[in-house]
């Protein structure tokens, strides 16, 4: 293997499978894909590298995995049920200053991630739920640090709307993980 991709799943393929598992509900499951994500951008990794933004395209192939694996098996995104998502609840609540504090019932904020356009649905599961700081967050998706931070004001406006609450100030004033 070459070695800039050696260093890629190094740093990456954990971030991958705790994504997949969000999105599966089943650990086992989501190593499967993850790898198989992996065997085949080894596979392809010279093309890879020729691409323009082949950390979007990684992103975009894992994304594709997941989508496809429910998709073959008649299943929604495990996300608002998935217990890693439940079990970080209370640090997502603490993480946006208390802002979301009502909308823990019923699974409320959950489901309302769950309705988010994909781009800032990712950016708050990376952000909030598995930790990530703005940059990883910027490198995993492969987009600047700025679109993160937009993408995090735009989901948490939405989150505030759609929830009838307000957020307080805009933006991604926080790294996820202090």
């Amino acid at each position: 293997m070459p070695a800039a991709w050696t260093a890629f799943h190094e740093q990456y393929y954990s971030a991958y499978l705790a994504y997949a598992e969000l999105q599966l509900g089943d650990r086992g499951e989501a190593g499967e894909l993850v790898h198989r994500v992996f065997v085949h951008l080894a596979a392809h990794w010279q093309r890879l590298m020729r691409e323009e933004a082949p950390m979007a395209s990684a992103w975009a192939l894992l994304k594709s995995g997941v989508a496809r694996h429910l998709e073959e098996r008649g299943r929604q995104p495990a996300m608002p049920e998935t217990a890693v998502f439940r079990n970080v609840s209370r640090r997502v609540l603490e993480d946006v200053r208390g802002e979301f504090a009502a909308m823990e019932s019923a699974l409320g904020l959950y489901t309302a991630i769950a309705r988010l356009p994909e781009r800032q649905f990712d950016v708050i599961v990376l952000r909030y739920v598995l930790g990530y700081p703005t940059g990883d967050v910027a490198r995993l998706m492969g987009v600047s640090d700025a679109t993160v931070r937009t993408h995090c004001t735009l989901a948490r406006r939405k989150l505030g709307r759609d929830l009838q609450m307000d957020t307080g100030g805009d933006g991604d004033d926080d790294d996820a993980r202090r």
